[in-house]
């Protein structure tokens, strides 16, 4: 099918979303987003396995990097898209075809930006990282995503999410020893010594640090427990798996030595984890896109890719029209005006005052 660039920006919307692109799947709608791009005289594509990379080449002063990912999670009953008052019902509404399609009216309908822009729309967003097309993008071609600044046009209810969380997934594991249930003096209950593990959890008072101006709610929870051998023996282990959401203020080392130190006298193994992303805000590329949009700034409560490109040292945010409450639900939708609003305010920003490189 054809993608109408010039389209209305929810007609836009509903096109994008009725291309099923459950992660894994999304080659008929990179074929389209690709097939749609090419058309547009201003812009040199690029395609690299289901991803599609479109960039102007103005010799502007900067250059700013607008990405989204194509792919949604698996359906539930929710395609076609329908519209209901102002509510565009649909899977990946909120997260985060809207955005792509901001993007998308972008690149078409702003030929002389005032900023050298780089469109990115990938795939494999929603599932294991080592499938994440940005991730490749920043392995194999990290020169398409250079940039002074990056949005990452995740939902967002229309505000500016500076930066994102760490996350960090950790094995906790409380020890004893075997015996038969009928003889449980004999033994050592692993299971109940846990309860200590959950004594700690309990007794955690999240820090909530403030980050170039901008308040994170950091937390520390239980998310699997796995113990026993059999209904007539005493458990000799029991593991605890326990996921610490971080502020940008620590590094992986910093959340590790936090989470060892907290749990101190139980054997612990450290099972995932991924790097925290400032918000950057203080960068001049970064303050000007805040002041043209007028959007409001709060902290990212969650980790996104925008940590992918703070590795590459280009500062990043969140901004887009979905509601991120609604992402991955049944009854996904997004607010209508809201994605007429986000692309007006972001084409305030790209068609601001002229840089024009040395």
């Amino acid at each position: 099918m054809g993608l109408d660039l010039f389209s209305h920006v929810t007609e836009l919307t509903a096109a994008i979303v009725d291309v099923e692109s459950v992660s894994g799947g999304e080659r008929a709608l990179a074929d389209a987003v690709e097939e749609a791009l090419r058309a547009v005289p201003h812009l040199e594509v690029v395609r690299d396995g289901n991803s599609v990379v479109a960039r102007t080449g103005l010799g502007r002063a900067e250059r700013v990097v607008l990405a989204g990912h194509l792919d949604t999670v698996p359906l539930n009953g929710n395609l076609p898209s329908r519209v209901d008052g102002d509510r565009l019902y649909g899977c990946g509404t909120t997260d985060m075809k809207s955005g792509v399609a901001v993007a998308l009216r972008l690149a078409a309908t702003v030929p002389e930006p005032t900023r050298d822009v780089t469109y990115v729309f990938y795939d494999c967003e929603e599932i294991e990282a080592e499938r994440n097309g940005l991730r490749k993008l920043a392995a194999d071609r990290p020169d398409l995503l250079a940039g002074d600044f990056a949005v990452l046009m995740e939902p967002t209810g229309g505000l500016i999410e500076g930066g994102c969380q760490g996350t960090l997934r950790a094995e906790v594991t409380a020890e004893g020893e075997r015996a038969h249930s009928a003889r449980a003096w004999m033994g050592s209950n692993a299971i109940h010594s846990a309860g200590r593990i959950l004594d700690v959890l309990r007794a955690y008072e999240p820090s909530r640090p403030v980050v170039d101006g901008l308040e994170y709610h950091e937390g520390l929870n239980a998310v699997f427990i796995s113990g026993g051998v059999a209904g007539n023996v005493i458990p000799d282990e029991c593991v605890v798996t326990v996921n610490y959401r971080f502020a940008p203020d620590k590094s992986v080392a910093d959340a590790e030595e936090y989470v060892r130190e907290i749990f101190t006298g139980f054997p612990m193994k450290i099972t995932d984890s991924a790097a925290a992303a400032r918000p950057g805000l203080t960068h001049p590329a970064a303050a000007a896109f805040v002041a043209a949009s007028g959007a409001g700034v709060r902290a990212k409560l969650g980790w996104t890719d925008v940590a992918r490109f703070a590795e590459l040292g280009v500062p990043a945010v969140n901004y887009g029209p979905g509601e991120p409450t609604l992402a991955h639900t049944k009854d996904e939708y997004v607010e209508i005006p809201l994605i007429a609003d986000c692309e007006r305010r972001m084409r305030t920003w790209l068609e601001g005052p002229v840089t024009v490189a040395p």
